[in-house]
């Protein structure tokens, strides 16, 4: 007994939670030598300080982002409209900036919500196995055989529109992917001495899941949570632009898109300027995951 209660006292979980400091020291220093990472980490921490900044202080923004002029629709850039302006006379650069705000909490809240779902159905399915594993599986592969954004669109047709309706339909359609990861990583380390070790000392189910187990899957999750950002700003501007997240006067980069389409020749700025801040942001977030995938990974870190 006593070597089992040591074996569990040893298992890659209490490692990680007793030194996590040497891990991430280990992770940042492997992290600060992806120069494209770092600048996408630089890029992303920028955006969260213009959207905490212009929610907290509005007032910096150089136009009111809402307030409309007819009888400046359409400028093209200059000194003081510095993105030009829309069909209704708002400045585009305003727009952009106050758009930021719910792009990213948009992805970050449906990630955690997707997030949180995917590791409870995972952590279940891999765990136990048999009849509840193929149940929750056939299920999540029935969600998966469905374009992602086609799922979205319906989801949103059953929820109507607004962006609270966009958070969930995009948080349900990436449920079964954060299954699949964990379920995956759960059954390559279940049967480890650890775990077997934490079962014959009656550890509950649910405290070998998350104390021994998802410990030491966190890398996968992280990765795949940082792309999942990326995922869910891209189809939260998909559905805007068909007109299914926010809703007017609210400012958001795929919305802006959609309502400016029909002047692609006559201001195309109008189009390429949301579509640059949805494009850098969507690599920025996918630039650092491959980043934290290599450096989470210790075959990468130790060469």
């Amino acid at each position: 007994m006593n070597e089992i209660e040591n074996a569990v006292a040893s298992s890659p979980s209490e490692e990680f939670t007793d030194k996590p400091e040497s891990i991430w020291r280990s992770m940042w220093d492997s992290l600060k030598q992806n120069r494209a990472a770092m600048v996408s980490l630089a890029f992303i921490l920028l955006l969260v300080a213009i959207a905490v900044i212009t929610s907290v202080f509005p007032q910096v923004l150089p136009h009111n982002p809402y307030e409309q002029s007819l009888t400046k629709t359409l400028l093209p850039p200059n000194s003081e409209y510095w993105f030009g302006t829309d069909q209704l006379g708002r400045d585009i650069f305003s727009r952009i900036l106050i758009g930021t705000r719910v792009s990213l909490a948009v992805g970050v809240i449906a990630v955690a919500i997707s997030l949180t779902f995917g590791i409870i159905f995972g952590s279940i399915a891999g765990y136990f196995g048999g009849k509840v594993d193929t149940v929750i599986m056939r299920i999540m592969d029935i969600m998966l055989s469905i374009p992602s954004i086609l799922l979205a669109i319906a989801f949103m047709a059953a929820l109507g529109q607004g962006i609270d309706k966009a958070v969930i339909a995009i948080s349900l359609v990436a449920i079964p992917e954060y299954a699949r990861i964990v379920r995956g990583e759960i059954l390559s380390v279940k049967e480890n001495d650890y775990v077997q070790a934490a079962k014959v000392v009656g550890n509950k189910d649910g405290r070998i899941i998350f104390h021994h187990i998802i410990p030491n899957v966190l890398s996968s999750i992280i990765v795949r949570a940082t792309l999942g950002i990326s995922s869910a700003i891209l189809d939260a501007s998909a559905l805007g632009f068909l007109g299914l997240g926010v809703q007017p006067p609210q400012a958001e980069w795929g919305d802006m898109l959609g309502r400016a389409r029909n002047y692609i020749f006559q201001a195309p700025y109008t189009l390429i300027f949301p579509g640059l801040a949805i494009s850098l942001t969507v690599l920025a977030f996918n630039l650092l995951g491959d980043g934290l995938r290599d450096a989470l990974d210790p075959k990468s870190r130790q060469n």
